[in-house]
Protein backbone atom coordinates (compact mmCIF):
# COMPACT_ATOMS: atom_id res chain seq x y z
CA UNK A 1 0.00 0.00 0.00
CA UNK A 2 0.96 3.31 -0.90
CA UNK A 3 2.17 6.44 1.31
CA UNK A 4 -0.23 9.04 0.29
CA UNK A 5 1.88 12.84 0.58
CA UNK A 6 0.33 15.70 -0.54
CA UNK A 7 3.27 17.85 -2.34
CA UNK A 8 4.71 20.16 -0.16
CA UNK A 9 4.92 23.74 -0.38
CA UNK A 10 8.32 25.74 -0.19
CA UNK A 11 7.99 27.34 3.04
CA UNK A 12 6.37 24.37 5.10
CA UNK A 13 9.70 22.15 3.80
CA UNK A 14 12.23 25.15 4.84
CA UNK A 15 10.44 25.16 8.56
CA UNK A 16 10.36 21.56 8.37
CA UNK A 17 14.36 21.50 7.36
CA UNK A 18 15.00 24.91 9.76
CA UNK A 19 13.45 23.09 13.20
CA UNK A 20 15.34 19.15 12.57
CA UNK A 21 18.43 21.24 12.29
CA UNK A 22 17.38 23.06 15.24
CA UNK A 23 16.75 19.89 17.18
CA UNK A 24 20.32 18.70 16.45
CA UNK A 25 21.58 22.12 18.95
CA UNK A 26 18.96 21.90 21.37
CA UNK A 27 15.98 20.22 23.45
CA UNK A 28 12.36 20.10 21.95
CA UNK A 29 11.85 22.31 24.56
CA UNK A 30 14.21 25.34 24.49
CA UNK A 31 13.60 26.08 20.86
CA UNK A 32 11.12 28.99 19.83
CA UNK A 33 8.95 29.39 17.19
CA UNK A 34 11.04 32.73 16.31
CA UNK A 35 14.07 30.63 16.23
CA UNK A 36 12.30 28.30 13.43
CA UNK A 37 11.12 31.13 11.59
CA UNK A 38 14.36 33.18 11.31
CA UNK A 39 16.56 29.70 10.76
CA UNK A 40 13.67 28.97 8.03
CA UNK A 41 14.05 32.90 6.65
CA UNK A 42 10.04 33.09 6.53
CA UNK A 43 7.98 35.11 9.22
CA UNK A 44 6.71 33.43 12.69
CA UNK A 45 3.04 33.57 11.24
CA UNK A 46 4.15 30.97 8.36
CA UNK A 47 4.74 28.43 10.64
CA UNK A 48 0.80 28.81 12.68
CA UNK A 49 -0.40 28.93 8.66
CA UNK A 50 0.76 25.40 8.33
CA UNK A 51 1.23 23.50 11.78
CA UNK A 52 -1.33 23.66 14.54
CA UNK A 53 1.49 24.66 16.93
CA UNK A 54 5.42 23.66 17.56
CA UNK A 55 4.59 20.11 18.85
CA UNK A 56 2.40 19.38 15.44
CA UNK A 57 5.44 20.38 13.76
CA UNK A 58 7.38 17.61 15.72
CA UNK A 59 4.96 14.98 14.80
CA UNK A 60 5.03 16.03 11.46
CA UNK A 61 8.46 16.13 11.26
CA UNK A 62 8.90 12.49 13.10
CA UNK A 63 6.34 11.41 10.85
CA UNK A 64 8.66 12.01 8.09
CA UNK A 65 11.39 10.11 9.53
CA UNK A 66 9.49 7.35 10.18
CA UNK A 67 7.75 6.73 6.29
CA UNK A 68 11.44 6.97 5.12
CA UNK A 69 12.63 4.39 7.53
CA UNK A 70 9.44 1.97 6.84
CA UNK A 71 10.06 2.73 3.02
CA UNK A 72 13.72 1.15 4.02
CA UNK A 73 12.43 -1.78 5.61
CA UNK A 74 9.80 -2.76 3.49
CA UNK A 75 12.12 -2.47 0.31
CA UNK A 76 14.65 -4.61 2.02
CA UNK A 77 12.32 -7.45 3.42
CA UNK A 78 11.17 -7.74 -0.21
CA UNK A 79 14.43 -9.28 -0.83
CA UNK A 80 14.12 -11.61 2.17
CA UNK A 81 12.42 -15.61 0.85
CA UNK A 82 11.88 -16.46 5.05
CA UNK A 83 9.51 -14.88 7.89
CA UNK A 84 13.11 -15.54 10.03
CA UNK A 85 15.06 -13.54 7.64
CA UNK A 86 12.87 -10.76 7.52
CA UNK A 87 12.93 -10.33 11.11
CA UNK A 88 16.04 -10.55 11.30
CA UNK A 89 16.33 -7.56 8.22
CA UNK A 90 13.80 -5.79 10.69
CA UNK A 91 15.54 -6.05 14.11
CA UNK A 92 19.06 -4.81 11.89
CA UNK A 93 17.07 -1.94 10.44
CA UNK A 94 15.77 -0.62 13.45
CA UNK A 95 18.79 -0.64 15.16
CA UNK A 96 20.72 0.96 12.44
CA UNK A 97 17.93 3.53 12.55
CA UNK A 98 18.43 4.35 16.12
CA UNK A 99 22.39 4.50 15.95
CA UNK A 100 21.99 6.90 12.83
CA UNK A 101 19.34 9.47 13.67
CA UNK A 102 19.99 9.67 17.19
CA UNK A 103 18.47 12.96 17.87
CA UNK A 104 15.19 11.24 16.42
CA UNK A 105 15.89 8.45 18.59
CA UNK A 106 16.16 10.65 21.94
CA UNK A 107 13.08 12.14 21.24
CA UNK A 108 11.10 9.08 20.27
CA UNK A 109 12.27 7.27 23.20
CA UNK A 110 12.42 9.86 26.04
CA UNK A 111 9.92 12.78 25.05
CA UNK A 112 7.04 11.96 22.80
CA UNK A 113 5.76 9.04 24.47
CA UNK A 114 5.11 10.96 27.74
CA UNK A 115 2.88 13.09 25.55
CA UNK A 116 -1.01 11.36 25.11
CA UNK A 117 -1.84 13.62 22.29
CA UNK A 118 1.54 11.50 20.53
CA UNK A 119 -1.06 8.71 19.78
CA UNK A 120 -3.07 10.18 17.93
CA UNK A 121 -0.88 11.85 16.11
CA UNK A 122 0.58 11.47 11.87
CA UNK A 123 3.44 10.14 13.32
CA UNK A 124 2.18 7.46 15.46
CA UNK A 125 0.36 6.40 12.34
CA UNK A 126 3.53 5.49 10.81
CA UNK A 127 4.69 3.71 14.21
CA UNK A 128 1.76 1.74 14.27
CA UNK A 129 2.29 0.26 10.37
CA UNK A 130 5.65 -0.67 11.61
CA UNK A 131 4.43 -2.73 14.46
CA UNK A 132 1.95 -4.07 12.25
CA UNK A 133 4.41 -5.15 9.54
CA UNK A 134 6.08 -7.49 12.37
CA UNK A 135 2.83 -8.72 13.62
CA UNK A 136 2.01 -9.33 10.09
CA UNK A 137 5.33 -11.46 9.25
CA UNK A 138 5.27 -13.46 12.61
CA UNK A 139 1.50 -14.54 11.64
CA UNK A 140 3.09 -15.16 8.63
CA UNK A 141 6.06 -17.65 10.00
CA UNK A 142 3.22 -19.32 12.54
CA UNK A 143 1.32 -20.17 9.73
CA UNK A 144 3.79 -21.67 7.12
CA UNK A 145 5.53 -23.40 10.10
CA UNK A 146 8.60 -21.59 10.41
CA UNK A 147 7.87 -20.67 14.09
CA UNK A 148 5.89 -22.51 16.72
CA UNK A 149 2.21 -22.88 16.32
CA UNK A 150 1.80 -22.34 20.35
CA UNK A 151 3.56 -18.60 20.28
CA UNK A 152 1.55 -15.53 20.56
CA UNK A 153 2.09 -13.39 17.92
CA UNK A 154 1.26 -10.06 19.88
CA UNK A 155 3.38 -11.23 22.66
CA UNK A 156 6.25 -12.13 20.37
CA UNK A 157 6.67 -8.56 18.67
CA UNK A 158 6.23 -7.25 21.99
CA UNK A 159 9.55 -8.72 22.73
CA UNK A 160 11.24 -8.18 20.04
CA UNK A 161 10.35 -4.51 20.11
CA UNK A 162 11.71 -4.20 23.73
CA UNK A 163 14.42 -5.86 22.86
CA UNK A 164 15.08 -3.15 20.17
CA UNK A 165 14.53 -0.55 22.12
CA UNK A 166 16.37 -1.48 25.26
CA UNK A 167 19.78 -2.95 23.44
CA UNK A 168 19.97 0.95 22.32
CA UNK A 169 18.38 3.17 25.38
CA UNK A 170 21.20 3.53 26.89
CA UNK A 171 23.97 3.92 23.86
CA UNK A 172 21.30 6.09 22.27
CA UNK A 173 20.80 8.93 26.00
CA UNK A 174 24.65 8.98 26.11
CA UNK A 175 25.79 9.03 23.30
CA UNK A 176 28.33 5.65 23.01
CA UNK A 177 28.80 3.31 19.84
CA UNK A 178 26.40 0.72 19.12
CA UNK A 179 27.45 -2.58 17.28
CA UNK A 180 24.56 -2.96 15.00
CA UNK A 181 25.93 -6.27 13.72
CA UNK A 182 26.74 -7.67 17.04
CA UNK A 183 23.80 -6.52 19.04
CA UNK A 184 21.48 -7.09 16.61
CA UNK A 185 22.53 -10.81 15.67
CA UNK A 186 21.99 -11.16 19.28
CA UNK A 187 18.52 -10.52 19.91
CA UNK A 188 17.36 -12.41 16.42
CA UNK A 189 19.66 -15.26 18.43
CA UNK A 190 17.61 -15.25 21.52
CA UNK A 191 14.33 -14.29 20.66
CA UNK A 192 14.36 -16.46 17.58
CA UNK A 193 16.34 -19.42 18.40
CA UNK A 194 15.57 -19.32 22.52
CA UNK A 195 18.13 -19.38 26.02
CA UNK A 196 17.10 -23.34 26.57
CA UNK A 197 19.97 -25.36 26.59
Amino acid sequence: MKHKRKTNPPGRIKIMKSFSLLMAQKDFHSITTAQIARNAKVTEGLIYKYFKDKKALLYQVLKEHFFEFQSKIESRIANEKTCIRQLEVIIFSSLESYADNRIFSKILLLEVRNSSDFFDSCAYEMVRKYSRTILEIIEKGIKNGELKQDIDAFTLRKVILGAIEHACLGEIIFGKELDINEVSTGIANIVLNGAKA
